[in-house]
């Protein structure tokens, strides 16, 4: 009778800790996505420091990608995409990059906007790409607690000197903190 009682007992711990577990694995939900085929959006413009263009024949996804060519070391402001609306979560900058003849690195950058306290900011530094590369994914997470909502985020590229560097396929992605 105990060794019933005490299987019983064992099959509904398990099964209420394999129900917790399940809930609370979350999957990656993409936010937005920029296949950067067309200048459309793209908040920085060619000037004295760079030159950007559309790029048909390099291209991750076969669609274009956006050539950026550097003397010096500039942020290309990509994107503003607004307020997601999330919290409690891991806010994810995905993007393709390859790079030609950098001298210096090239890396993503996420800043984040919070009402009344202003721009934080991610750095993909671990993934920076120097030298000359073919497409490689880069990403770079933002984590957000509860209560943590930006109102607004912004997409980046860092060219920290001077060179070649192409972006493509951007992503936002929304992923639970725990992974």
């Amino acid at each position: 009778m105990r060794t019933r009682h005490f299987t019983l007992i064992l099959s509904l711990a398990m099964t209420l800790i394999l129900v917790g577990c399940a809930r609370q694995k979350q999957e990656v939900v993409e936010l937005k996505a920029y296949s950067l085929d067309i200048p459309e959006g793209i908040i920085a413009q060619s000037d004295d420091l760079m030159n950007l263009q559309i790029d048909p024949q390099v291209t991750a996804d076969g669609n274009g990608s956006l050539k950026i060519a550097v003397s010096e070391s500039v942020t290309v402001r990509l994107f503003e995409v607004g307020d997601v609306d999330i919290e409690n979560a891991r806010l994810i900058y995905r993007a393709k990059l390859r790079t030609e003849n950098v001298e210096g690195k090239v890396y993503l950058e996420m800043l984040c906007h919070f009402p009344g306290k202003g721009d934080f900011y991610s750095r993909g530094l671990l993934e920076a790409l120097a030298g000359t590369n073919d497409w490689i994914t880069v990403e770079t997470p933002f984590f957000l607690k509860k209560g943590e909502n930006p109102d607004n985020v912004k997409l980046n590229l860092v060219i920290d000197g001077s060179g070649t560097a192409w972006i493509d396929d951007i992503r936002l992605l929304k992923g639970p903190l725990g992974q």
